[in-house]
Formats: C-alpha cells, structure tokens, sequence
C-alpha cells in the first residue's frame, strides 16, 4: 500500500537526518557514533541491491516500490545512490555494463566471482540461480532510473534518470554478446523501462529496437548454442511484437497515481 511505503521512507529518511527512530523496542540515532551515518549509509545501500538480487529476482512487480523508495532517498542523500550504485556494479559487473576478462594470474575461482557468481568452498552457484540474481538486479536499476519519490519537491532533476539507462543501453549493444546473459538482461531492461525510454526518446529509440531486431539478435544467435535459446526466443518476440504495434508495453506493476491513494 502507498501509506505503507510511506512510512517506510519516512522511517529511513529520518534515520539519515540524524532523528531518533524507534526500531525493534529501542531508539536509535546516527549521531550516537562518530561513524553512524556512514555505517548507515553503508548498510542501506548493500540491504537495497540484497533485495534486488532477492526480493526482485523472485517477484519482479516488487521492483517499483522497492526502487521508488530508494530514488527518494538518492535524491535526498546522494551518498547512499553513490554507494549503492557502488555495490551493485561489483555484485553485477553487468549493470555497468561490463564483461570482465580474465587476467593472467587471476584464478578461475576469482574471476567467477569477479563475472558475479557466488562461489562457496571452491563450489560455483548453478547457472539458473546466477541468471535469476543478476536479473533482479537489473530489473530494480531499470525501474529506479525511471521513478521519482511522488512526495519530494521536483525542483531538481532525477539523481540518476533515463539518460543512464539510454547509456547503458548503447553501451550494451557496443559489447560482444555472452551466451545466456545478453539476451535476458536486455529483455529484463526492455521489459522493465523500455516505455520510459520510448516515450523520452522516440525515434532514436525506435532506430535502436531495429538495430537490435535485425543486427545485435542474429550476434546473441551466433554464440547462443541450441539449450540456451529460451531467452533469446523471448527477446526476439518482444522485440517483434514492439516494432509491430509500435509501442513498448507499460511494465506489469508499475505503481499508479492510484495505488498511492491506499
């Protein structure tokens, strides 16, 4: 409910103004130690990329408020974006958007973890675990870049808006493709904020959809072996069925003027 979400932005923004907040039956303030706002800060920012690769991962609707509350709290304490924006690249190198390449020296064991799997005792986390993480995380940037706290003063601009996602984007499709990864978090992106960007950008970003449809897919195919087509079926139906009716769909639980009235 919207009077739920308040609460909690009000909860968390008071926290970070230095205000006592009640929390688990005692009160708390980030002036009872020299180093308490930034702990906080700290803190905030990790909980919020926790819940995309999470929360976001499992339930994609969960996104919006998730990233509606953390965009109001960016725009009114810019150091938690800066370290969370921190947190997310090194969890998902792909939000950058960045493929690492291995280094000489550098261990399998690392460099997996540096392409964002988790490895515990030597054992890799299974691809389908992997995928599902990297894209809860980018579907909450997707929709951070394109929601703004409907409470706040709006005088300037979004602290980090669709020119970054219109960004990542063409920084994406300047990348050689991966098998599995590509296809999905340019679903994933798409699906999430592609009628934002649409809407922002027209014809540039319908020029792009073309480029993807008839350059970028058939470069995904060409490195895609036959037991990982699923998500590039999928990309290349919403593609197609967007240059079709010429019109990026609104994305399922996009949060309206309607749902801040509960």
């Amino acid at each position: 409910a919207g009077s739920k979400l308040r609460e909690v932005f009000d909860k968390i923004n008071n926290l970070l103004s230095g205000k006592p907040v009640q929390t688990e039956g005692q009160t708390v303030s980030v002036t009872q130690h020299p180093q308490g706002l930034q702990f906080v800060c700290y803190k905030l920012a990790e909980k919020f990329v926790r819940h995309g690769e999470g929360e976001v991962s499992f339930h994609h609707d969960s996104a919006f408020p998730i990233a509606v509350v953390l965009s109001g709290i960016w725009e009114l304490h810019p150091r938690v974006g800066d370290i969370f924006l921190a947190h997310l690249h090194k969890k998902c190198p792909y939000s950058v958007p960045f493929y690492p390449a291995r280094k000489e020296g550098t261990s399998m064991e690392e460099y997996q973890r540096m392409l964002g799997y988790e490895v515990h005792d030597s054992k890799v986390e299974e691809q389908d675990h992997f995928l599902k993480r990297m894209s809860g995380m980018i579907r909450l940037y997707a929709a951070i870049i394109q929601l703004r706290w409907p409470y706040g003063n709006k005088q300037g601009a979004h602290p980090h808006g669709l020119s970054y996602g219109w960004r990542w984007l063409a920084q994406m499709l300047n990348l050689e493709p991966l098998a599995d990864v590509t296809a999905m978090l340019l679903l994933d992106f798409l699906e999430v904020c592609g009628n934002a960007l649409m809407k922002q950008y027209g014809i540039q970003f319908w020029k792009t959809m073309f480029f993807i449809q008839k350059s970028y897919i058939p470069r995904i195919e060409a490195v895609t072996s036959s037991g990982q087509m699923g998500c590039l079926s999928r990309l290349k139906n919403f593609v197609q069925k967007c240059l079709q009716a010429e019109e990026i769909p609104l994305p399922k639980g996009i949060l309206t003027p309607s749902f801040w009235r509960t």
